[in-house]
This record gives C-alpha cells, structure tokens and sequence, in this order.
C-alpha cells in the first residue's frame, strides 16, 4: 500500500476513534420550573422540544425539579441551557447568575387563592388558624399567598407546601386544608370535573409569569435561539399548545416587568441563603 494511502487510513481511524470517545452530542437541556408535575411538565412541551430539535440541529431535553427551591438552586447552578420559569425566580437569574431573558406569555399571569365551592368560607376570618396549601417556599403564587394572608390579618395559619397544582386542587377538595394558592392558568388547566368544584377566592394583579431566559454561555447563539421560538410560534403545534394552555403566544419582554419582581426574587435569595440585593 503506498506511503499515503497509509497515512489516509490511519488518519481517518483516528478520527472515528476520537468521535467515538466523544461520544453524542449533548442535549441541550430546558429547564422548566416545576409548575405541574413532572409527567404533564415534559408533555405540555414536547412540541417546543421537538421544533428546537430541528432547528438547532442537536439533542433537545426537558426537565424540572422537585420544587421551586431546588429549581431556582440548580438554575443558578448553571445546569439548564434555557429557563422557563416565573418573573421573580427569571429577575434572580437575571441578576444573580448572568442569564439572558428573551420573551414571556401574552396571556396575564396572575396569583390566585382557591377554596372548594361548597366551601363554608366567607370571610377572611374564617381562615384563622386554617392549613392552606402553597406549591413550595420559592414559587410566587405561594410568596404572593403569604403576602396576602398578612395583608389581610389572617391569623395561625399552617402552610403546606405541595409540588403540583393539580395535586394541591385534590387535596383541596378532600378537606384536607380551606385554601390553595395557585396561578390562575394553572386553575384553568385542571380538568373540567375538578375546576368546576373549585371558587376563586381572591387574585392578584397582573405580574410578570413565565419568561424565558438564556444561560449567558451560549451568550454568542442568543439570535438564533430566539428566532428559533419565534418561528415556532408561526407553527399549527404553536397554535394548538397556546391555545390549550390559554397563553395567546409570545410577546417582547417590557423593561420595568421584571425590575418589579425584586422584593419577590430577593425571598428566594434568602431560602437559598444568597447575598441580599
């Protein structure tokens, strides 16, 4: 065999056995704060998954965390390469760890207090002393809840942390607490049997709800990963996802969205013992 030939062999035996070693490529990983269960989360944005697969030509994964806490703990950690998650956990990542937010939901997003519908709850009162469900410490439906309990002098009440809306709205329903808080597309999303025996107690205004944030290492590829969500929300799949889960589509962030959830993301700094901003 001719000297170059040779050379041609055993360079191209090198090079599959260093793709070999490399091994496949790594996905790149969706983090979604866990505001349903894991089963319904890794469902719900499948479509999403399978688009950004395509277009950016490489593994696509979705994953999530048992709670908020954790959530927002391996977020700062850097270990999701996009971020879905709520206003005041996306003002911490912004801030804190450097990532990259690109849009949110047109759909309002808002906190709510549900009680049973045949609930004996009329008053405020009524709820002293009372156990009430919350998703977890670092979620804002629950931050917002324990705001709104002492705003309204809501005395000795026992907060339970539960890490899915559509379990805390069973519980709920089987006596075991008067009160939950949630957010209202997460009530709106329980299946018509359960949201028909659930009443809004009380909501809040408008905040800030999910928003998308890029982790700052792939900085150098933020204009083709939002004009990959952008092209996704021009597909049927798009349509059909926003229009089942009442988002109405994306929209541009404003400015002064996210610089009011601090009080909110300054909480979560404390459950994860962080410096206060």
């Amino acid at each position: 065999m001719p000297s170059l030939t040779r050379l041609l062999v055993l360079l191209g035996g090198l090079l599959l056995g260093i793709t070999a070693w490399a091994g496949p490529a790594r996905a790149f990983s969706i983090g979604v704060a866990p505001h349903s269960s894991a089963r319904l989360i890794i469902g719900m944005y499948q479509p999403l998954r399978q688009h950004l697969e395509r277009t950016l030509g490489q593994p696509v994964e979705i994953v999530t965390a048992p709670d908020f806490t954790e959530f927002a703990r391996r977020a700062m950690q850097g270990r999701f390469d996009l971020v879905i998650t709520t206003g005041h956990q996306a003002r911490l990542l912004q801030t804190d760890a450097g990532y990259l937010p690109l849009l949110t939901y047109q759909a309002e997003f808002r906190a709510v207090a549900l009680v049973p519908r045949d609930s004996p709850v009329r008053t405020h009162a009524d709820l002293d002393g009372a156990t009430v469900f919350g998703l977890s410490p670092a979620s804002l439906v629950t931050l917002w809840g324990e705001h709104w309990l002492h705003r309204n002098g809501i005395r000795g009440t026992s907060m339970r942390y539960v890490s899915a809306a559509d379990s805390i709205a069973q519980l709920l329903l089987k006596g075991e607490g008067k009160l939950a808080f949630t957010s209202l597309a997460n009530y709106q999303n329980l299946p018509p049997g359960i949201q028909s025996q659930l009443l809004i107690f009380d909501e809040s205004l408008s905040m800030a709800g999910r928003v998308y944030l890029l982790n700052q290492r792939h900085g150098n590829r933020r204009e083709d990963i939002e004009k990959a969500l952008w092209r996704f929300a021009e597909t049927p799949e798009a349509a059909e996802y926003f229009a089942q889960h009442k988002l109405k589509g994306y929209r541009r962030l404003a400015h002064r969205e996210l610089n009011e959830m601090e009080p909110y993301a300054n909480e979560v700094r404390k459950q994860l013992k962080l410096p206060s901003r």
